[in-house]
């Protein structure tokens, strides 16, 4: 084969794709029909799982400009009375990053495909599209064609669709996508505003959940705001992105003098789910895969998360370190997971969309009732689901399996501080509690010379030893005294394989991940997956 992985599509979840080949040593081409990164704001939202993964590639510093914590969200109804908040989790930060961000697009995949520039086994070809995919002995044969339409053919043993949501590679294969019924108009605009007009904003972000246009209010990194409103039925998407249409849809908060209009693009916002994730070694990540209304600010998140969650296993598979037995938990794992952020997500735009004003009186009275009996706001964090399925273990007393890892900040035992993952690396790692004795531990990794495995402790109160690390903020350690757990043993996605009680049981968590990798063929591996 020509290349392990080739990547087809460049935007975020392709290009975080293409950083993680990388990262894992495979021999990657990654191509996009444009010839440059569109300049314009798309995506608006990501989540501390994507800055995780944003640091652990080595671009958080970066991209620091062009990124801003999420602010709480109000839910507005007519009259300005407030119904439901959403607000982040505070510090400390259980990921070492704050819940939830909005970003500028534009600069974040510029600094995604940038930093593929230090990574020797990922090739890019830009302005060169994918004519056809043939299914080729153990891989593909792909047909390229550039810009100046020269043609010419690759083989790949895996190929990732991260080529959005009219996906021609799906649709060339007529896989069906599952519609969770929703279907909605909406055109997002986004502006810059002068710098003396922003204090006339709203502070928070605002869903105003009126019938007569529901409509969504973001702030975004410096200047940078965003508003969607819904396309009423006596509008069409041309007539609503006219300057005009829009300085009047503005001038509920500003005048037209008061800003730049950036961008205004017409969409429907759909809830879908692909059925079927992988046919003949082609895969399908982000739009290809789903597409999420944009409510929760999780539609790139979710794709990255697919990528998060294939990469590290394709290489295992590409390295012979597991059977191929292991790519059948990509749909296992990640089709439940954004079904179920979806469908949440569905839920609160049918919230923010109702458009019956004797409907809308009674959410407005029953949100009033639940507010009022909250304890405070809903943090958005709570209603992202772990893994329920898939490369799990399938005893785990301490219930932590499915979860993700906290990344507390920590001292190593040379001085040195940093986020845990900066000293360990995203691969899989057994990380014990204070006082765990590691012999156990190192004698259980010995026996698997060929898992790609850290270990580390946390110390109680310097930082000795090579595996030991002194937590700053208390995160891992508060999270071990919740769940009864003494050791975990953690995926590179950064999901528990599964918790235990003592160093032997974190052995056999250890011996227990190996077996289900070496399982030899998709039913020995689906019989022994956690259900």
């Amino acid at each position: 084969m020509d290349f392990d992985l080739l990547i087809i599509g460049m935007g975020p979840v392709g290009a975080v794709a293409a950083n993680l080949a990388g990262s894992w040593g495979l021999n990657t081409l990654a191509v996009d029909k444009m010839l440059d990164i569109y300049d314009k704001p798309r995506a608006f939202g990501l989540d501390q799982e994507v800055m995780r993964i944003f640091g652990n590639l080595g671009i958080a510093e970066q991209i620091a400009d062009a990124v801003l914590p999420y602010r709480t969200s109000e839910y507005q109804t007519t009259g300005g009375r407030v119904i439901k908040r959403i607000a982040p989790a505070g510090a400390p930060y259980p990921l070492g990053w704050a819940s939830n961000y909005v970003f500028s697009q534009p600069a974040v995949e510029g600094a995604l495909r940038g930093n593929l520039n230090t990574l020797p086994g990922v090739s890019v070809e830009l302005g060169t599209e994918v004519i056809s995919v043939t299914p080729e002995g153990a891989g593909s044969s792909v047909l390229l064609r550039r810009h100046d339409g020269a043609e010419s053919r690759v083989t790949a043993r895996y190929v990732l669709a991260c080529d959005g949501g009219t996906s021609p590679l799906r649709t060339r294969l007529g896989l069906e996508m599952e519609d969770l019924a929703f279907d909605e108009p909406w055109m997002v605009v986004d502006v810059l505003v002068k710098p003396e007009a922003l204090g006339r904003l709203p502070e928070t972000n605002v869903q105003f959940c009126e019938t007569a246009r529901p409509s969504s209010y973001i702030v975004g990194p410096g200047l940078h705001r965003r508003w969607e409103f819904t396309i009423n039925h006596d509008e069409t998407p041309d007539s609503i992105q006219q300057p005009e249409a829009i300085r009047k849809l503005i001038s509920r908060w500003l005048q037209p003098h008061e800003y730049e209009i950036w961008r205004a693009s017409a969409y429907r916002f759909h809830a879908l789910v692909l059925k079927t994730w992988c046919q003949d070694n082609q895969f399908f990540l982000g739009d290809a895969a789903h597409m999420t209304p944009p409510f929760m600010a999780q539609g790139m998140c979710q794709g990255i998360r697919d990528a998060s969650n294939l990469v590290w296993k394709l290489a295992m598979v590409c390295r012979g370190q597991a059977s191929e037995a292991l790519l059948d938990t990509y749909q296992q794992e990640r089709l439940p997971h954004v079904r179920s952020t979806t469908l949440v997500t569905k839920g609160l735009g049918q919230v923010i969309c109702e458009r019956d004003p004797a409907k809308a009186a009674e959410r407005d009275a029953r949100m009033l009732e639940e507010m009022a009996a909250a304890d405070g706001p809903t943090i958005r964090q709570s209603l992202i689901p772990g893994l329920a399925s898939g490369l799990l273990a399938p005893d785990d007393a301490a219930g932590v399996r499915g979860k993700l890892f906290p990344q507390p900040r920590v001292v190593n035992s040379a001085g040195l501080s940093g986020l845990l993952d900066e000293f360990t690396g995203a691969t899989f790692r057994l990380v014990a509690a204070p006082g765990v004795p590691l012999e156990a531990l190192q004698q259980a990794a010995a026996r698997h010379p060929g898992l790609p495995l850290v270990l580390a402790r946390l110390a109680d109160e310097t930082a000795s030893g090579p595996h030991d690390y002194r937590e700053q903020d208390g995160v891992l350690a508060g999270w071990f005294r919740q769940h009864g757990c003494q050791v975990a043993l953690v995926r590179p996605d950064h999901y528990v394989f599964g918790g235990a009680a003592s160093a032997a049981g974190g052995a056999a968590l250890l011996d227990n991940l190996a077996r289900l990798l070496a399982a030899p063929s998709a039913d020995a591996a689906e019989a022994s997956l956690a259900a």
